[in-house]
């Protein structure tokens, strides 16, 4: 049988998908359950028609006649395609199999590969791992789940690769690895795609499936779930934390197995996830031998976290507001918490299937709450009794709220540990317009 892709899923992952295999003259067909005018121009320009939810039989034959099945990110382990592709017995492949498959088959040899993935802190250990590297004088790119897949990565003038690698990149592949791979954390997170925790953790787990006796991985010291799996890994092992950890913290330095990497003092921002945030990007780009204590330090100066991740919008009136609104999930809204004392939290949104109970363990940090979106009830459910829990019915109440309960010397963080769909497009819309009710508040111009 010829090569033939069937790619299921053409929003921005499958289109780079679609365009790369095109590029290395593989037939394919699209389908896609959500069509639209641009998914259809797109593959057009390629010569490719877009298909549109076919019924069983179709989706069957579909199948039959392909080699290989290209699930988008979006599309669940559940999906129809995924269990029809493993029904028929015809390899089902993320973009993170195929580009590492290209990249091990490029003349002069493949480039260096790290990967991060976890629950929480994938994004900002990603890049900064690239920061690091960049300080070092290599040219990099942070791809995998950012702006830039992996498979278009690959056609980029870069030495080497950070993948932030999500479980559902990481869910079915069956070759993917990286000279050394993090794994940062593992708490409930993505019940919708995923069928189980079970299998939430085994999609993760595959990070390490494929090591070389050569290759590290990298694992928080503090999360048993990481660590369990750590022990299995058939490679060198590393740990990272704030303390009993190959990379850790002493006397205010992030210190390696070699010695002193770089001081806390130094970061723009030290919150305790921040801190072993670094030490994980550290242990990568050392363990690969893409950077040196240096070059980290270097970097750890200049970096600044994404945006909408425990950001600072301001101070007014003794009360500081800082928009944590990628936090969607329990365990990053207590991350957030950790970090701060005498908190007016705002919490809410669409619960994604989680159990919102753990967000009452940092409640002796929280003054009270203000419960936003869909979840409201819910969060106002987990803290009765425990805190002081007020609704609002739109952003701007709860800003308003918020500062009515807020004490001088309190924060208030929106960290709302559920998705922004009930209100938003997406967490970053939700983080503005939290910034633009703030600077309202306070009488400053946007």
């Amino acid at each position: 049988m010829s090569e033939r892709a069937l790619v299921y899923g053409v929003a921005v992952a499958g289109l780079a998908t679609v365009r790369a295999l095109v590029d290395r003259n593989v037939d394919v067909v699209a389908v896609d359950d959500q069509p639209t005018p641009a998914k259809s121009s797109a593959l057009a320009a390629m010569g490719i028609e877009l298909r549109t939810t076919p019924d069983d039989v179709e989706l069957d034959a579909m199948i039959a006649a392909s080699t290989v099945v290209v699930p988008a990110p979006g599309v669940p382990e559940s999906h129809r395609v995924v269990r029809a592709a493993q029904r028929i017995g015809r390899r089902v492949a993320t973009e993170l199999d195929l580009a590492y498959d290209w990249e091990s088959a490029r003349v002069g040899g493949p480039r260096p590969i790290v990967a991060v993935t976890g629950t929480d802190g994938k994004t900002t250990t990603t890049l900064l791992a690239a920061a690091m590297i960049h300080a070092a004088g290599r040219a990099t790119v942070a791809c995998g789940n950012t702006e830039v897949p992996m498979v278009e990565a690959l056609g980029m003038d870069v030495d080497c690769f950070v993948v932030e690698a999500t479980s559902f990149r990481l869910a079915f592949t069956t070759t993917f690895r990286a000279d050394a791979a993090a794994w940062l954390n593992l708490a409930p997170d993505h019940l919708d795609w995923h069928e189980s925790m079970k299998t939430y953790e085994a999609a993760k787990a595959r990070l390490w499936s494929h090591v070389r006796p050569s290759d590290t991985a990298i694992g928080w010291v503090d999360d048993p779930i990481v660590m369990r799996h750590l022990a299995r890994a058939a490679c060198k092992r590393i740990t990272f934390g704030l303390d009993q950890a190959d990379y850790k913290v002493v006397d205010g330095a992030l210190t390696g197995p070699s010695g002193v990497i770089g001081h806390v003092g130094a970061m723009r921002r030290a919150l305790p996830h921040d801190v072993t945030n670094a030490l994980c990007a550290s242990a990568l780009v050392i363990e690969s031998g893409l950077a040196d204590a240096r070059s980290i330090g270097a970097a750890l100066g200049d970096f600044e976290a994404p945006h909408h991740r425990i950001e600072f919008v301001g101070q007014h009136d003794d009360i500081s507001w800082f928009d944590d609104s990628k936090a969607t999930t329990p365990h990053a809204v207590r991350t957030a918490l950790r970090g701060f004392s005498n908190v007016v939290l705002i919490a809410g949104g669409r619960n994604k299937g989680l159990d919102l109970a753990p967000l009452a363990d940092e409640s002796a940090r929280i003054r009270a709450v203000v419960a936003i979106g869909d979840a409201a009830d819910e969060v106002a459910a987990v803290f009765a009794g425990l805190r002081p829990v007020e609704h609002a019915s739109s952003m701007s109440e709860a800003v308003e709220t918020a500062r009515r309960l807020a004490r001088a010397g309190d924060t208030v963080l929106l960290s709302p540990g559920c998705t922004s769909f009930d209100w938003y497009d997406g967490y970053a819309r939700r983080g503005e317009d939290f910034t633009r009710c703030v600077r309202d508040l306070m009488g400053v111009s946007r």
